[in-house]
């Protein structure tokens, strides 16, 4: 049965839709873009400051659930600018150990908001 998932710890939904869901053995977050919990963007900072705040943002819905990135299967990340890859890629590296998720990262035409970067996660809770 599927719930949605919502924390106080990453930023509110500003839409149709919910920071995660889950069937209580997969949860699959939405996109995170680089937002503050107080809903401040990061537009202007550099990508991998973008990317740590995404990150922590997915962080924060997992570990409402019990779970962390190390339980992640798959990251999907959307970039503005495939440029801006190394940068993006040097950070993101340091938040998983040895055994990372499945990763895809691709070159989009524009991220919501004007961000450089969006993440979203699926992970199992098992």
């Amino acid at each position: 049965m599927k719930r949605t998932i919502s924390t106080t710890d990453a930023p509110a939904a500003v839409g149709a839709y919910s920071q995660a869901a889950t069937d209580g053995n997969i949860i699959l977050t939405a996109g995170q873009l680089p937002l503050t919990t107080e809903g401040e963007l990061l537009d202007g900072a550099p990508v991998g400051e973008q990317t740590r705040q995404c990150l922590e943002n997915v962080e924060a819905i997992l570990e409402s659930e019990g779970v962390s990135l190390g339980d992640a299967l798959k990251m999907t990340v959307f970039l503005d600018d495939i440029d801006d890859f190394e940068e993006f890629n040097e950070v993101y590296s340091g938040f998983f150990d040895d055994e990372p998720p499945a990763r895809s990262a691709v070159e989009v035409g524009n991220v919501p908001k004007g961000a450089a970067i969006e993440i979203e996660a699926i992970a199992t809770t098992e």
